[in-house]
């Protein structure tokens, strides 16, 4: 889904009609608030693309606001009356893009479909990590103590011997830990330790 916030109508609907002939989904805001309370109504996937000049907010001041609140899908800002400055500080302040008007409509959707497939990217590894802490919350406190010492590469005997308990028994943790967290390998232990540290 494509964002679309513009105070000016013939602009949403030309950017809404440009952006749905490549085949992409859109929604449109007439402004800032209608926007924040769009997001506050739930999570919203895709991209935006936003004005810089809209009253009673900016297009500058929304983007403050959305890294305030933790709103991490990729802004790409249009603007008619952009200078280097603003370009420079919006990409600081981590603004995917920033495009002049005129544009080109090809290059547009260009960058409108790279800020997707990044956004795309992120969902998926922030659903990954979900499910990997899940997986992780699954585990016994000695499964939990075992699975430490596997991904520090650590012997079956090593393991017995420093938890006190048999080489068999560290086996069995072993082999319910690598069910639970879906791994074949202690390197796939350290792996998904390392993603989520």
């Amino acid at each position: 889904m494509v964002h679309l916030v513009d105070d000016e109508a013939a602009v949403r609907d030309a950017l809404g009609f440009l952006l749905q002939s490549h085949g992409l989904s859109t929604a449109a805001y007439p402004d800032a608030p209608s926007f924040l309370s769009a997001l506050a109504a739930g999570p919203l996937r895709g991209c935006v693309l936003l004005d810089v000049r809209m009253e009673p907010m900016s297009g500058l001041q929304l983007h403050d606001e959305l890294m305030a609140q933790g709103f991490r899908a990729p802004v790409i800002f249009l603007t008619g009356h952009g200078d280097i400055p603003m370009a420079v500080e919006a990409l600081k302040k981590g603004a995917f893009d920033f495009v002049e008007k005129p544009f080109s409509d090809d290059a547009l959707v260009e960058r409108v479909q790279k800020a997707l497939a990044v956004e795309a990217a992120q969902h998926a590894d922030q659903a990954a990590g979900h499910e990997a802490t899940a997986r992780l919350a699954s585990l016994s406190e000695r499964e939990r103590e075992v699975m430490q010492r596997v991904a520090a590469g650590k012997l079956n005997k090593v393991i017995a011997d420093e938890l006190h308990i048999s080489v068999r028994t560290v086996e069995v943790h072993r082999a319910k830990v690598f069910s639970k967290l879906g791994v074949r390998s202690a390197a796939e232990v350290a792996t998904l330790l390392a993603q989520l540290r």
